[in-house]
């Protein structure tokens, strides 16, 4: 039997992804089979999670996946030793209109699965206040278990007694506190964590990470603060349809951003994925009958993608008689232009008219709802999807015909439509899911 535990916190930045990858890898060098998975939106994380487990993880949603999908997912961790679920934001940051069974929150994947919630604390200017924040958070929501606390960042080890009499006086294990140590933290850009395939020594940093927190965390009674687990089989999979028999997917640093749950759901469905690099002039491949092209980083280097014209001619070959389509970073990439963060203007390959700029960089984050207006690749006209949104462009042009009719999670419309051009379409949301 697998055992269970969520990995949440106050807030972001507080250090759960870190713990996370710690925990894992420290119980996979004593011999466990550990499985994680994301909750929320974050399509960086997964690849995180799988270099520290040899497992591949994936996430979670309780607004854009039914109940069926998530039990369906989190049944891969049937033959693990212990289960970790990462939140995301705060244990119950989630949008204010409920979703298909959930708002989002880390909080209903706990209450969901009953697994508890072992909370991560930076009590960084404070001492004890940190126990009245753990236990605000304990005592929120009554489906949701606390199995105890991890200090953060303690300034020292007065700083530490303080904050644990506190917690222990409120009844709230402790099971250990970091002090600060650079050496571990993960880099970071505009839009998360830098990639884990960008970081040669990933593995070096993850074990220095496992190694500081087994000297300073009880990892036998963080193990035993976990739920005894037994998956029931799901009464319904994933309800994804791949957009095509043969896929060419973009695939490198500039094209990465997309859900390893899609990624296996087209390959359960039958469907064979083929990868290309844009960043290496690569085109997509001739057997190909649709070409998909996921969001990433096209704004760090743009400049290469205008110059290589071989990935552009190429693509605008293959879209004269077979589908593309593009999420995010690569619906930028299939329009006019891009602008880059010093102003700089950077042909695309003119599939579409839209034009972006990060000149004035605008944040958009938010959960999608899109009616289709017009059939795109896996998708009828009609259909409504669910997605989420992370960028800072700015749209300077978006001519061409919507693709959808698109709301944020409050219901409101939103301008970022997506677009629509003979066999060509794109989005700014990336897919999650597609209602049942």
């Amino acid at each position: 039997m697998a055992a269970g535990l969520v990995i949440s916190a106050p807030a972001s930045g507080v250090g759960k992804t870190t713990l996370t990858l710690a925990l894992a890898r420290a119980w996979r060098h004593r011999g466990l089979n550990v499985q994680c998975f994301k909750s929320g939106p974050d399509y960086i994380d997964p690849a995180f999670h799988a270099a520290a487990t040899g497992r591949a993880s994936v996430n979670v949603d309780s607004w854009a996946m039914d109940r069926g999908t998530i039990l369906h997912l989190v049944s891969r961790g049937r033959d693990a030793d212990i289960v970790l679920a990462e939140g995301s934001m705060g244990l119950f940051d989630g949008v204010a209109a409920r979703g298909v069974c959930g708002t989002g929150a880390t909080a209903d994947i706990a209450e969901m699965l009953g697994w508890p919630v072992l909370l991560v604390i930076d009590p960084s200017g404070q001492a004890q206040t940190a126990a009245a924040i753990a236990a605000g958070l304990r005592d929120y929501r009554p489906g949701v278990r606390l199995a105890g606390v991890v200090l953060n960042r303690v300034a020292s080890p007065r700083h530490e007694d303080l904050v644990r009499r506190a917690l222990v006086d409120a009844g709230i294990a402790v099971f250990g506190a970091l002090p600060r140590h650079a050496e571990i933290s993960l880099p970071k850009r505009h839009l998360g964590l830098v990639q884990a395939e960008e970081q040669a020594e990933i593995g070096k940093l993850v074990d220095e990470a496992a190694r500081f927190v087994a000297e300073h965390v009880d990892l036998d009674a963080v193990l035993r603060s976990a739920a005894g687990w037994s998956p029931q089989p799901a009464a319904s999979g994933l309800n994804v349809v791949p957009p095509g028999q043969r896929i060419a997917l973009a695939r490198d640093a500039a094209f990465s951003f997309i859900y390893p749950h899609m990624l296996e759901a087209w390959r359960a469905a039958g469907a064979e994925i083929l990868p290309f690099s844009p960043l290496a002039d690569e085109t997509p491949h001739a057997s190909a009958d649709v070409c998909w092209l996921p969001g990433g980083y096209p704004e760090l280097h743009a400049g290469r993608i205008a110059s290589n014209a071989r990935f552009r001619d190429g693509l605008r070959a293959f879209a004269e008689t077979r589908p593309v389509h593009g999420e995010c970073g690569g619906y930028m990439v299939l329009g006019t232009a891009l602008i880059d963060a010093d102003g700089i203007r950077h042909e695309m390959t003119g599939l579409l008219g839209l034009e972006t700029s990060f000149a004035k960089r605008r944040m958009h984050l938010g959960y999608r709802l899109a009616a289709l207006a017009a059939p795109m690749p896996g998708h009828r006209s009609g259909a409504r999807l669910r997605g989420h949104e992370f960028h800072y462009s700015t749209i300077v042009a978006q001519p061409d015909t919507p693709l959808a009719v698109v709301h944020d999670a409050t219901g409101a419309v939103i301008a970022e439509t997506g677009s629509q051009r003979g066999y060509v379409s794109g989005t700014f949301f990336h897919l999650i899911a597609e209602d049942r």
